[in-house]
This record gives structure tokens, C-alpha cells and sequence, in this order.
């Protein structure tokens, strides 16, 4: 399935300031970039970096003059959907999980998985299988969190949405990670681009670590599964910010579009339901 992606951000610096940005797609054994562009206007220097552990592709600005800055990322992304069975995924003893997975247990800045483990294990610990489990998880936030557009903050952690009960895209993925946490499930955040989101825009959604391998989960239902192109994931939002700003920094403009680059057919997956997985990007 191939998407064409893009972004354009636009700032407004005061003084000399660093921007590091965090839209580039991925390269995964699951996706594939065919062509990628980047313009910066007016134009300065710009340096990839890449995350050792995450992958993630960071692009660092050094802006040496106040002014309004443009940027525009574009990408045609080649990724593929698996549906398998759930009932292949075995249940993988922490002994045998890859030292880099061990990171995703633990409570993080916006996912304080330790104060959400009576409510998880009381909620979901009954429940056969760490993939039921997750299930689980996702249509329950689902069912008990509201999505509300500009409700939360950069400040709102899991332990808030959980009482609040209301949420954007990122506090579903925060609360999601959190209990799978608790539960000693590995979770991390994922964020990408989404085709058919209304309205456009960036996406965030979490993986949990199950028979040794990253299966996606979205608690919204607001983008299909197999419509994400994935730009980053971590250990929560910090970790894969769109943007990291340095300075005296205003954001003046933000914009993410995902598009069907050729004429294929599609159905989309909204949720995975019990007998299948969700898709694996990794």
C-alpha cells in the first residue's frame, strides 16, 4: 500500500534558536520509502540524526537569525498489513525478552504505569492472554475515556486522563501504554501519519510487545490501522515529540496530510477484533 505524507510547519523565531524535528517516516522491515523530500525556507542548514536505540530520523535546525521559517517534508511510503491469528501469539516470559524491550515496562514521565496497578489488575488481570488482555485495555478506554479535541495539555499524564475521563489521541496512547505497563506487558507510543483521519493530522496510538513482536492498538477508532505511516515511537510523548524547541521559539503553523498514492484497494481496519491481530510496523 503506498501513502504519499507530508508536513509543513511554520515558526516564528525571536533569536538564535535549535529546532529538532521528528517527521520523517520510518524505515521498518514493514515500510519503505520510496522518495522523501525536505525544503526550508528561507534555508539554513539542516542535519539528520538518528536515534541509536528508537531508529527515530530527528532533523536538526541551528537557526542563527530571528524571522518566520518554513518547513515542508514530503515522502511517498511503501507499507504493508498483516491479519494473523491470535491464537500464534504465544505468551513470552520476561527471561526471554530482548534487553531492549525491558524499557518499555517501566513508568515513564507521561505513564505512570506504578499508579495505575490496582485499577489494572483489578479491571483486566483476570482476563487469559496478554493479547486479550490489551484487547481489552483498548475498548475499554474506548468506552470509558471521551475524545475531546483541545481538552489536555503538554502536562496531562495517564494518571490524569484516567480521572478526567477525556482525552486527545495521545492521552488514549498514554492511558493504553500505562496499563499494559502495569499489567507487565511492554508498551510503547507510536506516532505517525493517518490516512482518512478527519480532520488531518498527526496520530498517535501504542504498541504492546506480544509472542515477541510490536502489535498496534488505537483506543480512539478515529484512523484505520492499516492506513499509519509510522514516523517514531518511545517511551511516551517525550520521547517522540514532532518538535523539540530550543530558544525563543513560537509555532505559528502545523499540518500533516496522508494520501492513497496510486489507485488501490482498500478496506479499512478500524479495530482489530479478538480473533485477529492489529498491524505490526516493527
Amino acid at each position: 500500500m503506498k501513502f504519499k505524507v507530508s508536513a509543513e510547519l511554520g515558526y516564528d523565531v525571536r533569536s538564535s534558536s535549535t529546532i529538532v524535528l521528528n517527521i520523517h517516516a520510518l524505515r521498518t522491515a514493514h515500510q519503505t520509502i520510496l522518495s522523501e523530500s525536505l525544503t526550508i525556507s528561507p534555508a539554513i542548514d539542516a542535519e539528520e540524526l538518528t536515534n541509536i536505540t528508537t531508529e527515530n530520523r530527528f532533523v536538526r535546525l541551528d537557526i542563527p537569525e530571528p524571522g518566520n521559517y518554513n518547513i515542508r517534508y514530503e515522502a511517498v511510503v511503501d507499507n504493508c498489513f498483516e491479519v494473523r491469528s491470535y491464537a500464534e501469539y504465544s505468551e513470552t516470559p520476561l527471561g526471554s525478552i530482548d534487553a531492549g524491550v525491558f524499557v518499555y515496562l517501566n513508568p515513564s514521565r507521561y505513564c505512570q504505569s506504578d499508579k495505575l496497578y490496582r485499577l489494572a489488575e483489578n479491571t483486566f488481570g483476570k482476563i487469559k492472554g496478554n493479547y486479550n488482555k490489551v484487547v481489552a485495555i483498548t475498548r475499554w478506554i474506548h468506552q470509558n475515556v471521551e475524545y475531546l479535541s483541545g481538552f489536555s495539555n503538554s502536562e496531562t499524564s495517564a494518571y490524569d486522563t484516567v480521572t478526567q475521563q477525556a482525552g486527545v489521541c495521545r492521552d488514549f496512547a498514554h492511558l493504553g501504554i500505562a496499563l499494559c505497563r502495569a499489567l507487565t506487558i511492554p508498551a510503547r507510543y507510536f506516532t505517525g501519519y493517518s490516512y482518512m483521519l478527519i480532520p488531518q493530522d498527526f496520530h498517535a496510538c501504542f504498541e504492546a510487545y506480544i509472542g515477541n513482536q510490536w502489535l498496534l492498538f488505537d483506543a480512539t477508532r478515529l484512523a484505520p490501522l492499516n492506513g499509519l505511516v509510522k514516523i517514531a515511537t518511545g517511551r511516551d510523548a517525550a520521547d517522540a515529540a514532532i518538535a523539540s524547541i530550543f530558544g525563543n521559539v513560537f509555532s505559528i503553523n502545523t499540518k500533516a496530510s496522508c494520501e492513497m498514492f496510486e489507485n488501490e484497494p482498500f478496506v479499512p481496519v478500524y479495530y482489530p477484533p479478538s480473533v485477529y491481530d492489529a498491524y505490526t510496523y516493527s
